[in-house]
């Protein structure tokens, strides 16, 4: 592929003699990598599953790297089941930097489509606040879309401008993850585009939109809170750069030693992380801040049921022989079974907080959604039909077809892959009514 020359010319004085290494690397094909999901499954499932993969990424735990002959996985159960997320594998890099940790309150701030929040939803395992926002609307709803196949119920989805939503949660997080839009040097070998796109004037424009945008995530973590500045691109300017010009202007903040083995020093920042394609990965630029001082987080106000909870907490009682808990919100249609440390959400932009437990189908009936099977494990379901990987029925099901039920089952079920729950259906006479979304289903 054609890299455009000043690019080059532009790293010789960082890389100098590794500069035409980093040429030759564009000859080879890209990295590939898959992430295990562990909110729903284990590394042993995945890698019976598949056999291929036996070779770690050092760059996120569960990562693990795609060999060139492994096949395309996008329609495999485990995928519709939300088991794993195909993921750049450097790209858990930042995630890896920034460590959140169970019951903490965590905003990635340019979230889309979903990969970093996927992982630290995984990190967090279910407990404490994440709040993805992505500022255009079409790859926040990609964003959702990812979150609720892999099983995420404590998150908040936002479409929302950065400057707007972290001075209205001021101080409320304890870390922030600024995985920020740039020039995209690390994606030349997956996106032509990429490569043709470039120019110097477009990395000046992304490193004063990069700046902008720090300037919000500052103001969103508390004090004592960890920030981590991340891209996948390799220019000083919107690396370094815009870290230096951060930090002159914010004494509050301090650069911390990753002291993570992979990748290389940042260009005269040895706190910071660079990964190039010479060192595993498409590449990935990642940062860690400290904002001095110490503060007791406020506490997230109490929400008030909908009015029609009781009704949503019934239906959830015909599925779950011990349902979920948290208040139930009402949002049009939907209902929203909220998480625990949510902030008021009103105007900011909220696609959807928590899980999409139900929707109302008219005459007062209610019908529970894709997104509140999607986050159910399935022994925690009254009803599933757990179907092997290989099996004809599972792949009909995937396909939007009916299938035969179990003898005696009525009401709600799920199904599950290999274990892996899936979706679910509604049995009556022997049979089970697909409710797979059609927009999901295989062809």
């Amino acid at each position: 592929m054609e890299i455009p020359k000043e690019f080059l010319e532009r790293m010789r004085p960082y890389l100098g003699e590794e500069t035409e290494a980093l040429r030759s690397c564009y000859r080879e094909p890209p990295f590939r990598g898959l992430r295990v999901n562990p909110l729903k499954c284990g590394e042993a499932q995945i890698r019976e599953a598949f056999p291929f993969l036996t070779r770690r990424t050092p760059f996120a735990e569960g990562s693990w790297y795609l060999p060139a002959d492994a096949p395309k996985l996008g329609t495999h159960p485990l995928h519709h089941a939300g088991a794993f997320y195909l993921q750049e594998p450097s790209a858990g890099s930042a995630v890896t930097l920034l460590a959140p940790q169970p019951g903490e309150r965590v905003l990635d701030l340019c979230a889309a489509p979903g990969g970093k929040s996927t992982q630290i939803a995984g990190m967090l395992g279910g407990q404490g606040l994440l709040w993805a926002n992505e500022i255009v609307k079409s790859r926040a709803l990609a964003l959702l879309s990812n979150l609720e196949r892999l099983g995420v119920r404590n998150a908040a989805v936002s479409c929302c401008h950065p400057e707007k939503l972290c001075a209205r949660l001021s101080g409320f997080f304890d870390r922030v993850l600024v995985d920020a839009p740039c020039s995209g040097e690390g994606m030349f070998r997956r996106e032509a585009a990429a490569a043709a796109d470039w120019s110097p004037a477009h990395v000046a424009a992304c490193a004063r939109r990069q700046s902008a945008i720090l300037e919000s995530a500052a103001l969103a973590l508390r004090p004592g809170g960890v920030l981590v500045y991340s891209t996948c691109t390799f220019s000083y300017e919107e690396n370094e750069g815009v870290i230096c010009a951060f930090l002159q202007g914010h004494p509050e903040f301090s650069l911390e030693d990753a002291k993570e083995p992979f990748g290389r020093p940042g260009f005269g920042m040895a706190q910071a992380r660079r990964i190039f394609p010479m060192d595993g990965g498409e590449g990935h630029f990642a940062v860690r801040l400290r904002k001095c001082g110490d503060t007791l987080r406020e506490a997230a106000p109490a929400h008030r049921d909908a009015p029609e909870a009781g009704a949503v907490r019934a239906l959830m009682q015909e599925i779950f022989p011990r349902p979920p808990v948290g208040a139930v919100a009402r949002e049009g249609g939907q209902f929203w079974l909220l998480p625990e440390d949510l902030p008021a959400w009103q105007g900011l932009g909220v696609l959807r907080a928590g899980v999409l437990a139900a929707e109302a189908r008219g005459k007062g009936r209610l019908e529970p959604s894709h997104a509140l099977f999607q986050a159910a494990g399935a022994q925690g379901l009254r009803l599933c039909l757990d179907l092997p990987l290989d099996s004809p029925e599972l792949a009909a099901f995937l396909h939007g077809e009916e299938l035969e039920a179990p003898g005696g089952w009525k009401g709600y079920a799920g199904v599950a892959a290999g274990g892996v729950t899936v979706g679910f259906g509604k049995c009556s006479g022997g049979r089970m009514k697909n409710h797979y979304p059609k927009g999901l289903r295989n062809l």
